[in-house]
């Protein structure tokens, strides 16, 4: 038994060595399912280096919590939220992408989640970063994410009177209607 422990901390130090990214990754997993459990995450995938996880709306909001207070994380850093949609996933056509780093321990993470196109609600996480605010506005305006608590939920960029959320993959790329879209401008 004594043998095998110190082969699998052998191979982890070689591991380590070869890929350093991939073994901080494995030790932040480590972390993720010991504070959040293994039923926490899904689809944990390292593209490009980066550690991403998907889990449940109903789940995001406790777990970037978490992160943002756990002393060994210190995931204090919201970089980025953005929408998505597709549209050829049925019951989970919508989803929300977050990029979360540690400036302390120079950590990075990603978390996704996904939900039905019908049913677009999401917690805020403007209570916890203050830069989700014009995150949150701008996944509204463009996906129609409505974010459960936020403290202004409007358009950021379109106006408000806008009945459609444009980045939605049900409209097509150019607006028919266009009139400077005819052959006599570009030769089509």
């Amino acid at each position: 038994m004594a043998e095998n422990t110190e082969e699998s901390a052998a191979a982890q130090e070689t591991a380590a060595i070869q890929d350093p990214q991939a073994a901080k990754n494995a030790q932040l997993l480590a972390l993720l399912h010991r504070l959040f459990g293994t039923d926490a995450f899904t689809d944990v995938e390292e593209p490009y280096g980066l550690l991403t996880a998907t889990t449940t709306r109903e789940r995001l909001h406790d777990i970037i919590a978490g992160l943002q207070q756990d002393q060994e994380l210190q995931l204090n850093f919201l970089t980025t939220m953005c929408g998505i949609h597709y549209p050829e996933n049925e019951g989970q056509e919508l989803g929300m992408v977050y990029h979360l780093h540690s400036m302390v321990h120079n950590l990075r993470l990603r978390l996704k989640i996904f939900f039905p196109i019908a049913d677009p609600v999401v917690p805020t996480l403007t209570d916890l970063y203050a830069t989700a605010n014009w995150m949150e506005r701008e996944a509204y305006d463009f996906y129609g994410i409505i974010f459960t608590g936020h403290p202004n939920l409007i358009r950021i960029l379109n106006v408000e009177d806008m009945d459609y959320h444009p980045m939605r993959r049900e409209y097509a790329l150019e607006d028919g209607t266009r009139e400077d879209k005819t052959d006599l401008f570009f030769g089509r």
